[in-house]
């Protein structure tokens, strides 16, 4: 078994290989890395942490377009 890349990681397109190629961040790819690894891992565990990393992401957007609007 590959510590760094196990086979839950493997199925079909690499998750890494997906995050790098769409560009994503360091919250999306935790989100991408929590969600798809959460049935062979840690379960809720996993998808609690995906829900972190996805309101973090949502509160730096939101906080994006707030600043964004207060500048006109």
């Amino acid at each position: 078994m590959d510590p760094i890349n196990p086979e839950y990681y493997k199925n079909g397109i690499e998750t890494t290989e997906y995050i790098l190629s769409h560009d994503l961040g360091f919250c999306e790819g935790n989100i991408i890395k929590y969600i798809t690894r959460y049935k062979q891992k840690d379960g809720i565990q996993d998808l609690k942490k995906a829900k972190k990393y996805l309101e973090l992401l949502i509160n730096k957007k939101e906080q994006e377009n707030a600043n964004h609007k207060s500048s006109y």
